[in-house]
């Protein structure tokens, strides 16, 4: 006789046999400025896509020379125990070499050629802002609020702090972070709102969702077809621009009323979560004019958050 499962059974064999978290690699910064120059030419964001490469580039030159001192084992466990983030975003000491990239980024750009001249006077400013104000900055774009912040120098700031937390979590191992029980839209890994989400078509995650973190560029597992803002199945909807690409839609919630982006490389393999996010900012608007918030904001489209 054939052995019949419940569905409890079949969801708990599920978690065992789908790879539930996916960690970086250093070249995550490669892969997203290479998008956006594809992105880039004849956009009607053109600039900044542009802009938005350049910064990906020296992401990429810095974070293969930086090597920080990651969470000890006495740390990782005690993060299991709490269930805590093994690189918590807020409340865990920054290795001050984040700021070193920050100046080396800021040097480089203020340097390059064909940007507006605003890009060149903030990249002087933070070069010469001293290391309290930096750190303070930090606090305010790593906690997503306070008008006060300048927008502008926020987005230097948190391009620097992702290569921070993109080299500590490329050096850690699947075994040191524990996934939740229950699903989740914040990053295990670093404790930050997903950006988005991404179905991947390639094995061993191929047809699988994954959510998006912005900050450490890590994965992890959401079943598809339900909200993954407050997990809600029956009231989502997909949504897309007329004659937009087909590896871009949108789920909306009628319960929360959020909506976050989803990406699919069955339909263009080099889609890339953070890039392909900016380039359809069209869709923002047209969900934000039907009611809908967006969950999850995007470190390269920084923008302070009451």
């Amino acid at each position: 006789m054939d052995r019949v499962l419940d569905p409890a059974q079949i969801e708990a064999l599920a978690s065992r046999a789908i790879p539930r978290l996916i960690l970086p690699g250093r070249n995550a910064f490669i892969r997203r400025s290479a998008r956006l120059e594809t992105l880039a030419p004849g956009h009607s964001l053109e600039g900044y896509l542009r802009l938005a490469a350049a910064i990906g580039r020296a992401q990429a030159a810095a974070v293969e020379e930086l090597r920080p001192t990651g969470p000890s084992p006495a740390a990782i466990e005690t993060a299991h125990q709490h269930a805590m983030p093994p690189l918590p975003a807020r409340g865990m000491h920054r290795d001050p070499a984040w700021r070193g990239v920050l100046r080396v980024m800021a040097a480089d750009l203020a340097r390059a050629a064909g940007f507006p001249a605003a890009v060149a006077d903030v990249s002087h400013r933070l070069a010469a802002a001293a290391d309290a104000d930096l750190e303070a900055l930090a606090d305010r774009v790593l906690a997503a609020s306070g008008t006060d912040a300048d927008p502008a120098a926020a987005l230097f700031v948190s391009a620097a702090l992702a290569v921070l937390w993109v080299a500590l979590a490329s050096d850690l191992k699947v075994a040191d972070v524990r996934l939740p029980s229950e699903p989740s839209a914040t990053c295990p890994v670093c404790g930050m709102a997903a950006v988005a989400s991404i179905v991947r078509s390639r094995a061993p995650y191929a047809g699988y969702r994954y959510l998006c973190c912005g900050l450490c560029a890590s994965q992890w597992h959401r079943v598809r077809v339900e909200c993954t803002q407050c997990g809600a199945a029956k009231p989502v909807a997909y949504h897309s621009i007329d004659g937009g690409a087909p590896a871009i839609r949108a789920e909306t919630c009628d319960d929360c009323q959020g909506y976050r982006k989803i990406f699919y490389q069955e339909h263009d393999d080099l889609v890339e979560p953070l890039a392909d996010d900016i380039a359809s900012l069209t869709l923002d608007l047209m969900l934000t004019e039907a009611g809908f918030h967006r969950a999850g904001a995007n470190p390269l489209y920084w923008q302070p958050r009451d």
